[in-house]
């Protein structure tokens, strides 16, 4: 009996762990963001409001790696222009992974109001 006990309860905490690390994982690797549009973060494409590169490439190479499980780690990213704050609205990055290779990363923008803008880029 108490040997039944002690097995149910070490499955139990290794099932518990497991789940833990997955929704850890799963918050951690989210790649969508949203970022308030001020005098810091905005500037203008194209005559619309837009999220700022150095903004988008910053929290790009900060998320595209967020775990040592979860995406290839990258040295750099660089965006073409900033980020339309228009739903719909694309844009493709570049990083650069630690081995040297190129990797395309595209940015797309989910929702925008005029103070904020929701966009994700895939890995």
């Amino acid at each position: 009996m108490q040997r039944n006990r002690f097995v149910i309860g070490l499955v139990g905490c290794a099932t518990a762990a497991v789940a833990v690390g997955a929704v850890g994982t799963h918050l951690l690797s989210g790649t969508q963001s949203t970022t308030g549009l001020d005098e810091r973060s905005a500037v203008r494409v194209n005559g619309y409001p837009a999220l700022a590169k150095n903004i988008a490439e910053g929290r790009i190479q900060s998320r595209y790696h967020p775990l040592p499980w979860v995406g290839d780690r990258l040295k750099g990213v660089s965006c073409p222009t900033g980020l339309k704050a228009v739903a719909g609205a694309t844009i493709t990055c570049r990083g650069e992974r630690s081995d040297g290779r190129s990797v395309e990363i595209p940015v797309s923008v989910v929702k925008a109001t005029p103070s904020s803008v929701t966009w994700k880029f895939e890995r």
